[in-house]
């Protein structure tokens, strides 16, 4: 029984050490966006491979995005054909996001994309959340103009 546990400790260990050395691969970043009802923002998202890795140019890359009620995305799943941006060491998605009610919400992401060095490639999925705060329509009025 206690060569069980051990064997299910270091297999636990082992799966989060490997989850850690892939964390160090690549990181993404995003940007939240702040939108007023009945406009359009765009929220952004970077992969920024590190360590001798790059983008694989030739592979599927994708975000699909879940959007919750009171915001629409432009498009639900973009593709290679959809990157604002890319380099061989980043790949950059713009999200046009429109708001049709205010407050705090959340759009689910799924990225998936294929990282390689000269003698291995990896493919990643990621799932992250992109946080939209939908201000009332009219609250992101012009400050009155000074008078001298």
């Amino acid at each position: 029984m206690t060569r069980l546990l051990l064997a299910l400790a270091l297999v636990g260990a082992t799966a989060t050490a490997a989850r850690a050395a892939d964390e160090k691969l690549y990181e993404i970043s995003k940007t939240d966006l702040k939108v007023a009802v009945g406009a359009t923002g765009t929220a952004s998202l970077t992969i920024k491979v590190k360590g001798g890795w790059h983008v694989n140019g030739e592979a599927p890359i994708s975000v699909a995005l879940t959007a919750p009620a009171g915001l629409t995305v432009k498009k639900e799943k973009l593709t290679r054909a959809d990157l604002a941006a890319s380099t061989v060491d980043t790949a950059r998605f713009d999200i046009p996001v429109s708001a049709t009610e205010a407050g705090k919400k959340t759009i689910n992401a799924e990225a998936r994309f294929v990282i390689c060095q000269e003698q291995a490639c990896k493919p990643v999925k990621e799932t992250l959340a992109l946080a939209v705060d939908v201000a009332p329509a009219g609250a992101a009025k012009k400050a009155p103009a000074k008078k001298n």
